[in-house]
């Protein structure tokens, strides 16, 4: 019992603390009790400790965000990078599953690719996409040069002349003849044989109206004897495009096409593009 009013004594018993200005003025004196100091320092401790644990947690908290923000950046590449191997394989799936390198290249289309940016992945991933790139590149360039290539009849009908010397229909002499004369009723529809832009649509006494495509890697169509061209110079045509209608103008023993193709400045037979279809 003695041991208790002891202890409450000197908890309780004040402490002088005196602050001395330096200047004239009277120093002062504060009295508190023990146990008002005691609590004093022991409410900084827990406060030092609170601030100290409030500032970890913090500092732990932005270093997760910025952890999980590079995590979820990673997985949205990694979902881009699935989807373009998806379209890369329903690509080739339906590349492959056709019958003929014409329906592959009339088929194929070109759309765009994204890659992934991961560290495990990025090498294998970016072998595979340049493999599917070169793959993608290579066959839109063979269907460029296909469209370009003359390869339908401009009309349906019969060859009357071919390729090469022949005697003249109307002044019989022998005449190298640069391409072929296909008989067929007037009026009916000239195509163009293969995508391209016209060069020229007009008349010459010669081949009367004569229409002139271009259709780029060296091929040039030339359709003549019409009775009316129907495309301008300038004009983008599609294969099988009516450009004109069949006609006898120009010199000519009746109703014709006399259809021609170059190659690389030069006329060639048509017989061995027309003979594709």
């Amino acid at each position: 019992m003695q041991n208790i009013r002891w202890f409450l004594k000197t908890i309780f018993t004040p402490v002088t603390i005196m602050v001395v200005p330096h200047s004239r003025a009277k120093p002062f004196r504060f009295l508190f009790p023990c146990a008002g100091i005691l609590l004093s320092v022991l409410m900084f401790l827990l406060g030092t400790a609170y601030v100290l644990t409030v500032s970890v947690r913090t500092m732990e908290y932005y270093m997760m965000r910025e952890k999980l923000s590079r995590i979820s950046s990673r997985l949205q590449e990694l979902n881009a990078t699935m989807d373009s191997l998806k379209l890369a394989e329903e690509q080739f799936r339906k590349l492959f599953s056709l019958n003929s390198k014409k329906e592959v290249l009339e088929t194929f289309k070109i759309e765009d690719a994204g890659s992934l940016d991961m560290e495990a992945l990025k090498k294998q991933i970016d072998e595979k996409m340049e493999s599917v790139a070169e793959i993608r590149k290579y066959v839109s360039a063979q269907k460029d040069i296909y469209l370009s290539t003359p390869s339908v009849w401009p009309v349906q009908g019969l060859i009357s002349s071919g390729y090469g010397y022949r005697e003249h229909p109307k002044f019989g002499d022998q005449k190298f003849h640069s391409g072929v004369d296909i008989i067929v009723p007037q009026g009916t529809p000239v195509k163009a044989t293969a995508d391209g832009i016209v060069s020229y649509s007009g008349s010459s006494e010669g081949s009367g109206n004569t229409v002139v495509i271009e259709h780029g890697h060296g091929f040039s169509t030339a359709y003549a004897h019409n009775l009316r061209n129907l495309v301008r110079v300038g004009q983008r045509v599609k294969r099988e495009d009516v450009i004109a209608i069949t006609g006898s103008t120009g010199i000519s023993t009746g109703p014709h096409v006399h259809y021609e193709i170059w190659k690389n400045g030069r006329h060639v037979n048509p017989m061995a593009y027309l003979a594709r279809k």
